[in-house]
């Protein structure tokens, strides 16, 4: 019976000892130039994979940045509408200012508007790139300008943002 045993390899829990008189053997390990995959498979993967993801990257970095100039756009032709009703409100006052304060300071006003006007036409004449290189160059010259008029434009898109919304319709105060 222990013959059988000793030629059985399938017995569950037993292995057969190697006959005697051989040498034990190991499997080349995987140093030597034994692999799990095949040959090149496990590279090509790697590389694959590292480029879709690359691609996926500059994919999202091109539509974040069309994203962002269409933005840039929708507010650049914002802001030249707003002056321009700036510029006409600063006009139809001129001439109010005019009535009860005299010429000279309906003048003013009249200054005000050809300059608000003259502006608004200089941002819808540049590009959004020329717009963002003027303000590189305003940052590099004054540093503390260019500080301060983010302050104040922070604070008065915070007030704009909190005014509008404290008065949505809908909520009641407690």
């Amino acid at each position: 019976m222990a013959d059988q045993q000793d030629r059985d390899t399938t017995t569950e829990g037993y292995v057969a000892p190697p006959p005697t008189g051989t040498t034990f053997q190991p499997e080349p390990s995987l140093g030597e130039g034994a692999s799990f995959t095949p040959e090149g498979e496990e590279k090509g993967t790697i590389a694959g994979a590292k480029q879709a993801l690359l691609d996926n990257v500059a994919k999202g970095r091109e539509q974040a940045g069309d994203k962002a100039r269409l933005l840039a756009e929708d507010g650049k032709a914002k802001a030249t509408s707003a002056l321009g009703q700036l510029s006409s409100m600063l006009t139809d006052a001129a001439s109010q200012v005019d009535e009860k304060l005299g010429e000279q300071y309906g003048q003013y006003a009249r200054q005000a508007a050809d300059k608000v006007q003259g502006f608004s036409s200089a941002v819808d004449a540049k590009s959004i790139d020329d717009l963002l290189e003027d303000v590189r160059e305003l940052v590099k010259k004054s540093p503390g300008v260019a500080v301060g008029v983010a302050a104040g434009l922070g604070f008065v898109i915070a007030r704009v943002l909190s005014s509008g919304l404290d008065q949505r319709p809908g909520q009641s105060d407690l």
